[in-house]
């Protein structure tokens, strides 16, 4: 299933789509079927443009994190504990010492910050790996980053053997009902928020999300209608979480 979530997500991004029709149209030409292929050279180019542009990419983007804007650490309730999920932070491959800080690292600092504020004890770092390509687990690499931002062993747990966020949310909540825990600060990216909040809480769990990397961003109107690798990459990114809450993944 993880494999097949993975092809799902790569064929639903922009430009596996527009690849999947594009080889549809050279198969179409090689039969003589030469409008058909026309039609699916066309509907090819123009998906791969539309979602090339920042303003369908921003109106994907804000519809996600729009709801769990930036929160000062004041706003912040107190909690038991605090579940990071994985993602920011790339563990370490067999020829490299230290992981490797993504894209979305922030939710990792975020993390550091909430315990320093002394909003959480414990931060319970949730993401496996695999074994055939790296040393570590995701939470073992978030761990060995966050004790160098000064959070002691004894206020992390590992949760090292979920490799999909429902797997996040299962095995996660197991670890927090054998301490009694049923409210907890979910930290994660903004964009992935509200997929993580919706299958915390389908395990009965009482969640407080303090989203972190927001992506969305002003900038000049007529940035808005150019296109762009970058924006590409985010359509596909946002994409991938709607198709992500529709399969309960």
């Amino acid at each position: 299933m993880f494999f097949i979530s993975k092809v799902a997500a790569a064929l639903i991004a922009p430009l596996g789509t527009a690849l999947f029709f594009g080889g549809l149209a050279l198969f179409l030409v090689a039969f003589r079927c030469r409008r058909l292929a026309v039609v699916s050279g066309g509907f090819a180019i123009v998906w791969l443009l539309v979602w090339a542009l920042p303003a369908a990419s921003l109106l994907l983007r804000n519809a996600l994190e729009s709801p769990y804007p930036s929160l000062v650490m004041a706003e912040v309730p107190q909690a038991s504990a605090a579940v990071v999920l994985g993602g920011g932070i790339a563990p370490a491959g067999h020829d490299d010492l230290y992981p490797d800080m993504g894209a979305s690292a922030d939710r990792v600092w975020h993390a550091a910050r909430l315990y320093h504020a002394g909003k959480v004890p414990l931060l319970i770092l949730a993401g496996g790996s695999d074994a055939r390509f790296s040393r570590m687990s995701e939470a073992e690499a978030m761990q060995r980053f966050l004790l160098d931002m000064g959070v002691p062993a004894s206020a992390m747990l590992l949760e090292e053997n979920s490799r999909t966020t429902r797997q996040n949310a299962q095995f996660a909540s197991d670890l927090l009902g054998k301490r009694g825990i049923g409210e907890v600060i979910l930290v994660t990216s903004a964009l992935h928020m509200p997929r993580a909040v919706a299958l915390f809480r389908a395990r009965g769990l009482k969640v407080i999300p303090v989203a972190a990397d927001h992506s969305v961003a002003n900038r000049p109107v007529w940035r808005l209608w150019l296109p762009s690798a970058a924006a590409l990459d985010d359509s596909g990114q946002a994409l991938k979480e709607f198709l992500g809450r529709w399969l309960g993944r």
